[in-house]
């Protein structure tokens, strides 16, 4: 009998798994709650660890064609001074891959462009996770930061505030290389995307649930004055489909990715923020090794070795992304927050 699952989202972790599992000869369902693929959103950076595993899951070149290659970045100060440079080129010679950027639906359309008609059900959110176990004898969640599949499993495992608000967006503006301007417990951050476009991103160090009366207004009071491209890119700040959410992260770490025949995965499983931009690089990777574990058909076997592989690596990325957003968030020492991270990036960005 042909072995089926169950997949609970359909994002950037939900489509990875299926294509995955497909190709080891699964039938799956993905539920997705929305009623489509969406139309915009921001960039991302694919990493090399990321590329192979797009590679191994068989859309690795069509990921590539859709992105662009990363040049090197820096991190300055509030007037333009520079603290350190993000050599990707160094890491483009050492792994035999540079970092790829492209925008999430664009990555979401690679990914659904390999998955079979009928696999994804949109618009069919997941309410009953126990209906599902009753049906499936897998089932995925993939459901991202706010999980409730993690919440009916692991009810004690919350997101908590990491200290900042970001705003997100994208303009209409051509940049050669990216890179971030960090100030007093605030920064802003530049990533070229598709021709002509420029993500960007602003964090501020505010209480939780900090809202401002005129967004663009408290962005300008910050950052007005701080060096191009950023006047111009809050000059077109009206032009911008803007995100603000506050930052937050998975504590404490689940005990296991694993609880019966569920296996979580991606942002449902190790949640965090934003600050080394591995986030869904990670879940690639974890859709790519949960189709390999699962290959023998040995569903419980596959888990635990899924969860053994993927458990501790993925937390110690998030444990070390959160030391990032509290170095960014200093107010005072900024001479040491400035050495600590010229020192980290020595050995060069991760992989």
């Amino acid at each position: 009998m042909r072995r089926t699952a169950a997949i609970v989202g359909g994002g950037i972790g939900g489509l990875a798994t299926a294509i995955g599992l497909i190709r080891e000869g699964w039938a799956v369902t993905v539920f997705e709650r929305a009623d489509d693929l969406p139309k915009t959103g921001t960039g991302l950076g694919m990493w090399p660890s990321a590329m192979r595993a797009l590679d191994q899951l068989g859309v690795g070149a069509a990921a590539r064609a859709a992105g662009r290659p990363q040049a090197n970045g820096h991190i300055r100060r509030d007037d333009g001074s520079l603290i350190a440079t993000l050599d990707v080129e160094r890491l483009a010679r050492k792994q035999g891959e540079p970092v790829y950027l492209l925008s999430r639906p664009a990555l979401l359309r690679v990914l659904a462009e390999a998955v079979p008609d009928g696999v994804v059900r949109f618009g069919d959110p997941v309410t009953d996770l126990g209906a599902l176990r009753q049906a499936y004898p897998l089932v995925v969640v993939a459901d991202g930061a706010n999980s409730k599949a993690r919440a009916a499993l692991f009810p004690d495992h919350r997101l908590r505030y990491a200290g900042a608000t970001v705003w997100r967006g994208v303009t209409d503006l051509e940049l050669a290389a990216g890179g971030e301007f960090w100030g007093r417990g605030v920064k802003f951050g530049v990533t070229p995307q598709e021709p002509g476009k420029t993500n960007w991103y602003a964090v501020l160090t505010v209480p939780q649930g900090y809202r401002p009366a005129d967004d663009l207004a408290e962005l300008r009071g910050v950052f007005g004055d701080w060096p191009e491209p950023i006047p111009a890119i809050l000059n077109r700040y009206a032009e911008t489909e803007v995100l603000r959410h506050d930052l937050t992260y998975l504590d404490p770490p689940l005990p296991s990715y694993v609880s019966g025949d569920v296996v979580l995965i991606g942002d449902a499983a190790h949640a965090m923020t934003p600050d080394l931009g591995q986030g869904a690089c990670q879940t690639l990777i974890d859709a790519a090794a949960l189709a390999d574990c699962l290959g023998s058909g040995d569903v419980a076997a596959g888990l635990a070795r899924f969860d053994a592989l993927r458990r501790k690596p993925t937390q110690k990325i998030a444990a070390t992304a959160g030391r990032v957003s509290r170095l960014t968030q200093w107010r005072r020492g900024l001479w040491l927050r400035d050495l600590i991270t010229r020192a980290a990036l020595i050995p060069g960005p991760p992989a």
